[in-house]
């Protein structure tokens, strides 16, 4: 038996909210998830979670936010990272993984994102640049010699980061320094020149 939603003020702050509504997200999908189901799910009425957000596909923004922002975050200080280009993409990978371990539930949601939405469709936009300025990595790697010339960009960047992305079905630790430096050294070890 579901005990029946709380009244008054919300019992969730709005960071509680919102990693609530995410797992419920991942769990149901974002579509399948009502307003009205999410609020039975956090035991809380509808008007306590409209408390905190104007609408569920608000909460779908935030929640998407953190890991773009996160992977904005993460290409523009590789791009700008000195050393050689590989380094600038090893260190992209790097704190790609570090983003993951540390904002798993929000980097899930936006790998199952499919563009059913106007919020869904300009995250996917966001998502496509991170990976064409990911391409623009292993380009200039590819450039300077340091990684095979002879497999696309833009191919390289997504299997480089599939490997990365695959972390969120089957990780369960927090050792995000392991794992970085595990991706990294089977990422770039089929691409790096001998």
């Amino acid at each position: 038996m579901t005990a029946a939603p709380r009244r008054g003020r919300p019992g969730y702050d709005r960071t509680q909210a919102l990693d609530a509504a995410v797992a419920v997200f991942i769990e149901q999908g974002y579509d399948g998830t009502s307003i009205s189901a999410l609020a039975e799910k956090l035991g809380v009425t509808k008007s306590a979670l409209y408390h905190h957000f104007d609408s569920k596909e608000a909460i779908l923004a935030e929640a998407l936010s953190v890991a773009l922002d996160g992977l904005d975050t993460v290409i523009a200080a590789a791009e700008q990272a000195p050393g050689s280009a590989l380094d600038r993409l090893t260190h992209a990978m790097t704190e790609a993984v570090r983003l993951l371990v540390r904002e798993k539930a929000s980097v899930t949601l936006l790998l199952r994102v499919r563009g059913n939405s106007a919020t869904e469709r300009a995250a996917l936009e966001r998502r496509r640049d991170f990976d064409a300025r990911v391409a623009g990595l292993v380009s200039a790697a590819q450039a300077e010699g340091s990684v095979r010339s002879d497999v696309d960009s833009r191919t390289a960047a997504r299997l480089l980061f599939g490997i990365v992305n695959s972390v969120v079905e089957w990780y369960r630790g927090d050792d995000a320094e392991e794992l970085a430096r595990d991706v990294v050294a089977i990422g770039l070890d089929g691409l790096r020149v001998r």
